[in-house]
């Protein structure tokens, strides 16, 4: 956090990140990246501004001609005990309808998945950020390892160079 207001990064632009997968990007070679709406109640809206939230295992699934995020976690708010909400529910994403006939096709026929990579608040409105991606195999992921480790010793190079 920085100082003055306690505003978080990005604040400058009216977004406030709740969370981040961290293990989608490697886990999955993302492709393509939207932004969706999200479908909540005020406990979940209370819920998700205290940061009481899990995006591990979580995916979005088309139905029909909507899209859900599915087994997002969203802690139950104290608060609200009687009128809280189901933690595991599935939750309705929010997005235009050639968006959606898009997505839906890739993900039925090519094998794509999409895997909600943050949750955000923009301008007061929460969003998530969603990639179209595909999974990657175990040697994949120790190419992306190395590769990685290749870039930061180049980059450490080139930093003790300017010295």
């Amino acid at each position: 956090m920085s100082k003055g207001g306690g505003k978080a990064k990005g604040a400058a632009d009216g977004t406030k990140v709740i969370a981040t997968n961290r293990r989608a990007r490697f886990e999955f070679q993302v492709e393509d990246t939207y932004e969706a709406g999200l479908a909540l109640t005020g406990s979940e809206v209370k819920s998700l501004r205290a940061g009481n939230l899990s995006l591990s295992d979580a995916y979005a699934q088309p139905r029909g001609v909507e899209l859900f995020l599915v087994n997002c976690r969203i802690g139950e708010y104290g608060p609200a005990a009687f009128f809280g909400h189901a933690p595991l529910r599935d939750r309705k994403l929010l997005m235009k309808r050639e968006e959606i006939d898009k997505i839906r096709g890739k993900v039925e026929q090519r094998g794509y998945t999409l895997v909600p990579l943050s949750i955000y608040f923009k301008q007061g409105w929460a969003k998530v950020e969603l990639g179209l991606a595909k999974g990657r195999k175990h040697e994949d992921r120790r190419d992306a390892i190395a590769e990685r480790e290749t870039k930061r010793e180049m980059d450490r190079a080139m930093s003790r160079k300017r010295r």
